[in-house]
């Protein structure tokens, strides 16, 4: 069938793939992350499955829409302005460096910062296929934004992405020392982030400090609280985890978390 138009959903890359007819009507859609192609009228099978050839990767599933569960019942309740799971790794800098005014040093540093928050993020989202969520940059009224928030086996960790810059980081208690510039409370904003995160999601957040490119790390023996991660070891090191939450879990905590309204005031 001609005039058949496959429109993507969610984040880049990784959401539905829609399959419309010229006026609106959604005939299919390839969902990635199940690898399931589900087709809502029969006699447009055959063009459903051309049009989103060049889009499949390995076995495929075809069929009908599969039942609704009652996360999909809760995330179709979701108004679209209000849900962060299409939130890019760094949304809010891609927005500072779009439409902001700062100058060419106060730019250097948010692409500094941006690169970072991709790289860990590319890195998080790879632990979707082990039973992980991730949500990029969730806002969190009076602190800022959470860079990462990741759901999985292991728990819910509130990470913070710092930019090593190919030099020394030094991480204390209180402070965190990157190279010769002063340093920085985000051991502190860590711990604040996530009591705040536990508040909104009623379960235990972990804080956790991401140090990317990094030419040396150290981390004071006296810190025990925060988890360090870094892009090349997270998965290994988060996979062989001892379990804490099991899937349905995980699902419930993450469908509260994307929800934009769950970290609002109350």
């Amino acid at each position: 069938m001609r005039g058949l138009k496959v429109l993507p959903s969610g984040r880049p890359g990784r959401g539905r793939l829609y399959v419309n007819l010229p006026d609106g009507r959604a005939v299919g859609w390839y969902d990635r992350q199940t690898n399931r192609i589900s087709v809502l009228a029969e006699d447009h099978r055959e063009a459903v499955l051309r049009v989103l050839q060049p889009f499949l990767t390995g076995a495929v599933s075809v069929g009908p829409p599969p039942v609704p569960t009652a996360a999909d019942l809760r995330r179709l309740a979701l108004p679209p302005d209000a849900d962060l799971a299409p939130n890019r790794p760094g949304e809010a800098l891609l927005g500072e460096l779009e439409h902001g005014s700062a100058g060419a040093r106060a730019r250097h540093r948010i692409r500094q910062d941006l690169a970072a928050q991709q790289r860990m993020g590319d890195a998080l989202d790879a632990l979707e296929a082990h039973g992980w969520r991730v949500l990029h940059c969730v806002p969190l009224p009076g602190l800022g934004r959470i860079d990462h928030l990741l759901l999985g086996p292991a728990g819910v960790l509130c990470v913070r992405t710092v930019p090593g810059r190919h030099q020394r980081a030094s991480v204390g208690d209180l402070l965190l020392a990157v190279g010769r510039a002063a340093p920085r409370p985000d051991p502190r904003w860590a711990r604040r982030a996530a009591a705040r995160a536990g508040l909104a999601l009623a379960t235990r957040v972990t804080p956790a400090l991401a140090l990317v490119d990094t030419a040396r790390l150290e981390v004071a023996p006296t810190v025990r609280d925060l988890r360090i991660l870094h892009p090349l070891t997270a998965a290994p090191d988060l996979t062989s985890a001892e379990p804490a939450l099991d899937p349905p879990t995980v699902e419930s905590l993450y469908h509260r978390a994307r929800d934009a309204r769950t970290w609002l005031p109350g």
